[in-house]
């Protein structure tokens, strides 16, 4: 109790602090209010008897309603008092009986603020906008008063048209905790992870962990458990996000042996069930300051997180590193004034599709407090300005984070609720994990999908650790590239409607898989689950280049054939023993030796590309076969698309 005690003390003198100490202000000429209002002071500083000076307050702005100061004076130790509602309305009250002028500029700069704490737009506006006619010499608190006056303007057009659902809290076994906060999922939302706080009532003895829930048969979430004993420690292990395959998991650890900062960011690798033990990630991610709430990309190869690091553009600011081909991070750096504001901005969240990011910012006009934005990435990969995400997703109260799902359907968030009656006095508030549909101003631009399965030796049928890779034909970018689980074979790909992929699979010693996925046209936009053989590279195993395309009865390679070929290309060099022939196979339309003449001229166009790009023409060998050695039978349009191939086979 005696620390408590200390600071109230000190906050006792400082409210009853006035003129003088007891005395009444010269404003107040009647002689019973000037009693009353010495009588108060003295209660509360002399006898520090708050509940009895706020009594004697209460009868004086009873009896003397004209007086404006007692009001304010009542309104300060209601503050003290945590009722934080009865001293807006005291304020309020004292402040309309008393001239705008710069003597109140501090009384209208709290009132503003308490009333911005509760969402009472009428007061805040009327409280800033006099806040401002005191002609106030702080450039800081000016800047925001005037963001909070634009928060009153945006908010209410966003009450008025609300943009979906409220978000709910998620049912049992999930929430048992008192405070639990930062959901993220994997790419088929079968797992989710969040952080919990243990002893959250016991200050300084506090403990984060990660902690993981997976999806049933039943649609339902299993009770939580930990991630890891390799993960969670005595230590805290907060906020955290997972790459898409569930395979790569970063998190942040506060005041962990070896640290740089005061949180750091640490990275862990799954294979089969087990997490490795976690990794710093070092000076070129973290930094001497406070790093923290990272969002991975959904192959694991970007990392978003906020940072209180100097050379900023004010407070936290949203940062970015990528992961190099040697495997290493890349230096992080601040994603700039688009993202970034002079006041903080922080819970970034990348989205699957990789192409829409989230930010929590206190920068930009919203509701109040902190709200949760969404930028989309232009063709030339800039992020583009961010907008509200609106209410009621965002509220007067400052938003923690925000998830949304892979598929656009779903919005997962972090709300503290309104505290109980029966809480304790004093208690840390309650922090719970919210979701509902997400309506389109959450939506990320492009909805994501995913193939998901395993890799094997096609000989041995054994689990293979593989590279895959998915190429956006249209612009031949890497999209996205994961590995195989090495004990399991298991991988996940996210995959973007809208666009039309090509995916790799390969291994060193096996002949490179190639598959097509088309979502440039509206279709059904399920999940995918395909499982991947990988051929040996020894003489006379063979594989479909399943994305090369040419013009019917013609043998140019189209435009979008380029990624397969550079992807043939690179195989090829990194085996420079190999030597292959490109064989061409063509439908029953046509005559045979019309097919066989055009099954030649694919053939050699590929081998062309080859040639043209380094590669030894003495390692090659084109080889049209017309019609011959169908896959399919040729009985229908698919069938004859099989048909209509080029394959790779080792001489």
């Amino acid at each position: 109790m005696t620390h408590r005690f200390l600071p109230l003390a000190g906050c006792l003198l400082a409210l009853a602090a006035g003129p003088a100490l007891g005395q009444a202000p010269a404003s107040i000429t009647d002689g019973k209010a000037r009693s009353l209002y010495e009588k108060a002071q003295l209660q509360l500083s002399r006898d520090r008897q708050p509940q009895q000076s706020l009594a004697t307050w209460q009868q004086l702005t009873d009896k003397y309603p004209d007086y404006g100061e007692p009001f304010l004076r009542k309104g300060s130790l209601q503050l003290m008092l945590g009722d934080h509602q009865g001293a807006i309305e005291s304020y309020k009250a004292g402040l309309s009986k008393l001239p705008v002028e710069p003597s109140r500029a501090a009384d209208y700069l709290l009132l503003g603020r308490e009333a911005a704490r509760v969402g009472d737009y009428a007061t805040m506006r009327l409280a800033f906008g006099n806040y401002l006619k005191t002609n106030p010499a702080s450039a800081k608190d000016v800047a925001d008063a005037k963001l909070q006056l634009a928060n009153c303007d945006f908010a209410a057009q966003a009450l008025a048209h609300s943009v979906g659902p409220e978000p709910q809290p998620l049912p049992p076994p999930l929430n048992e905790f008192r405070r639990q906060y930062f959901p993220v999922l994997t790419a088929d939302n079968r797992s989710l992870i969040f952080t919990m706080v243990r002893n959250p009532e016991r200050q300084g003895q506090e403990n984060e962990d990660v902690l993981i829930s997976t999806l049933g048969p039943d649609g339902t979430y299993s009770a939580p458990v930990s991630i890891s004993n390799v993960i969670n420690s005595r230590d805290n292990e907060g906020a955290a996000t997972i790459s898409g395959d569930g395979q790569t998991l970063v998190f942040t650890g506060c005041g962990r042996p070896g640290g740089l900062g005061s949180c750091d960011l640490y990275i862990s690798r799954r294979r089969g069930s087990q997490w490795s033990p976690p990794q710093n990630l070092g000076v070129l991610v973290n930094s001497k300051a406070w790093d923290s709430q990272p969002s991975l990309s959904a192959d694991g190869r970007t990392l978003y997180f906020a940072s209180g690091r100097a050379g900023g553009y004010g407070g936290f600011d949203v940062y970015v590193t990528t992961l190099g081909p040697d495997g290493s991070w890349t230096p992080a750096h601040n994603l700039g004034p688009v993202i970034n504001t002079p006041r903080n901005d922080y819970s970034p969240f990348i989205h699957a599709s990789g192409s829409t990011l989230y930010v929590v910012s206190e920068g930009r006009p919203g509701l109040g407090g902190a709200d949760v934005y969404r930028s989309v990435q232009s063709a030339k990969g800039e992020w583009q300005e961010p907008t509200n995400v609106g209410y009621p997703l965002n509220t007067f109260a400052s938003e923690a984070s925000i998830f949304v799902s892979s598929d656009n359907k779903r919005i997962y968030c972090t709300r503290t609720p309104p505290p109980k009656p029966t809480d304790p006095p004093g208690s840390l508030p309650i922090v719970r994990l919210y979701g509902s549909e997400a309506p389109p101003s959450a939506q990320a631009a492009e909805a994501s999908t995913y193939a998901t399965g395993r890799v094997f030796d096609a000989v041995t049928k054994k689990p293979l650790p593989a590279v895959v890779q998915l190429f956006d034909l249209g612009t031949n970018a890497l999209t996205q590239q994961v590995n195989s689980d090495a004990e399991t074979g298991q991988y996940i790909a996210v995959l973007n409607e809208g666009r039309a992929y090509a995916m790799y699979a390969s291994a060193p010693g096996y002949l490179l898989k190639s598959l097509s996925f088309d979502y440039s046209a509206k279709q059904k936009f399920d999940p995918l689950t395909l499982d991947i053989y990988l051929d040996p590279a020894k003489s006379g195993r063979s594989a479909v280049l399943n994305n090369l395309f040419f013009d019917s009865n013609q043998a140019v390679i189209k435009p979008r054939s380029r990624t397969e070929l550079d992807r043939l290309v690179e195989f090829l060099r990194q085996d420079p023993n190999l030597r292959v022939e490109v064989a061409g196979y063509t439908d029953n339309v046509g005559t045979p030796a019309a097919n066989l003449t055009l099954s030649q001229r694919r053939a050699q166009a590929v081998l062309g590309y080859l040639t043209s790009h380094g590669i030894a023409a003495a390692r090659l060998r084109a080889h049209g076969y017309g019609e011959a050695k169908p896959v399919a039978a040729n009985d229908s349009d698919a069938t004859r698309a099989q048909n209509r191939r080029i394959e790779l086979r080792i001489l």
